[in-house]
């Protein structure tokens, strides 16, 4: 992923726009591009010292070093480099420098020095190569470090990576965003939602005329973790491309100054196929226990469905718990803030259908009784970890309600 500094973006009024590619600088950036995979292929095997020693052959002029400043930086995203016996580097260094340093002292007057045969014997002792032993004194420097694989791609590709790179470097950046979706198939738009609630972004979703509309809080509208949630913040943007259209509305802070800009991006096509994505680990774990324990009957699955309430709002379980005719939804607000937790019970006591309950962490300092018994919702307040027998005893509360006539 491309950092701040190397986004070709210009400011224009209070808006912050992307620069397009003027007439040749794409070609441009195709050949230089290209030229940086030809060295990425051809240098398996080479430390990362060489392989950026023959990136830096790479010409090109003063008004494209930005451009090829990023290109190069996402082929070497693309390179996975080993770092061997870096673990040891050490201790191996330790080893072969003691020996030597005695092999040395032992030595009498005019008596050459024999390196190769004091780093054998010292490969013998470790059980290792000559080779590996060589290799691994200096391992723990990162330009030592070999390259075993690079994730080949055409410049063509390189170049549509990169225009995607830089709206994401500017998200890096965002303190909020909204977002309109129109997803023409299921599968779609659950793999957004459950993509949201992987990389654990605070959020909130409306049906609008057109589809969704979704307000994500940026990272610049927290006071900490601002590098690790802007990074999933951009790594929801595959997803949002996923969708048959999309909209976004992004307000940044950006430049040294950090000044409040706006940022528009737009895309509609035809929607490919989605891998839909992993839940949450704590939901999965959770997950799991079910799967593998009879708890009361209860299976649990992930969940896509969207729970709707008209003119109050919208949540997006995690999973659904089915027992014969039951059917309880449950929704893990363990990332989210108190606020999110009072519009979940505004869902419920507004009128809200379909049994849920809400996982709710401890640290939010919210009480369970904030919802009444008879409703076919509750809230589940745990302190760190989900309890599988605790969430059984809601689930069991939940349907009885429901079933409930009234």
């Amino acid at each position: 992923m491309l950092t701040a500094d190397l986004v070709r973006a210009r400011k224009r009024g209070d808006k912050l726009c992307l620069t397009k590619w003027a007439s040749g600088a794409r070609d441009r950036a195709l050949a230089i591009g290209a030229q940086y995979i030809d060295i990425a292929v051809q240098s398996v095997g080479n430390t990362r010292g060489e392989v950026e020693r023959a990136f830096g052959g790479v010409s090109y002029s003063a008004r494209e070093k930005r451009v090829a400043l990023g290109l190069r930086k996402l082929v070497l995203d693309r390179c996975d480099f080993d770092s061997g016996l870096e673990s040891r580097a050490r201790e191996l260094r330790a080893s072969v420098f003691s020996k030597a340093s005695r092999a040395r002292a032992e030595l009498d007057a005019g008596q050459p020095f024999d390196r190769d045969e004091m780093i054998a014997q010292c490969a013998d002792e470790m059980g290792i190569s000559a080779s590996d032993l060589e290799e691994g004194l200096y391992s723990d420097l990162k330009t030592a470090h070999r390259l075993r694989d690079f994730q080949a791609l055409s410049a063509e590709a390189l170049i549509d990576e990169y225009d995607s790179a830089q709206a994401q470097a500017v998200l890096l950046r965002a303190e909020r965003v909204t977002v309109d979706v129109q997803c023409d198939s299921a599968a779609a738009l659950r793999d957004l939602f459950r993509k949201m609630k992987f990389l654990r972004l605070l959020y909130s979703v409306h049906e609008v005329d057109t589809g969704y509309r979704i307000e994500i809080d940026g990272p610049y509208s927290l006071f900490a973790s601002v590098t690790k949630y802007g990074l999933q913040l951009a790594l929801l943007l595959p997803s949002l491309r996923a969708c048959t259209r999309f909209s976004l509305r992004a307000v940044v802070r950006w430049g040294k100054t950090r000044e409040r800009l706006t940022f528009e991006l737009s895309g509609s096509h035809h929607e490919r196929e989605n891998t839909e994505a992993s839940l949450p680990e704590e939901v999965e774990t959770l997950r799991a226990k079910f799967e593998q324990s009879s708890l009361g009957g209860w299976s649990a699955q992930s969940c896509g469905d969207i729970l709707h309430l008209p003119g109050i709002g919208l949540c997006v379980p995690d999973l659904v718990f089915t027992r014969d005719e039951d059917r309880v939804y449950l929704e893990v607000l363990g990332f989210w803030s108190r606020d999110a937790v009072w519009k979940r019970v505004e869902l419920v006591t507004e009128g809200l259908k379909q049994p849920i309950v809400f996982a709710v962490p401890k640290r939010l300092r919210v009480s369970e009784s904030v919802l009444e018994d008879d409703l076919p919702g509750a809230l589940y307040v745990y302190r760190s970890t989900l309890n599988p027998a605790q969430v059984r005893a809601r689930l069991e509360a939940v349907s009885a309600a429901a079933r409930e006539p009234g």
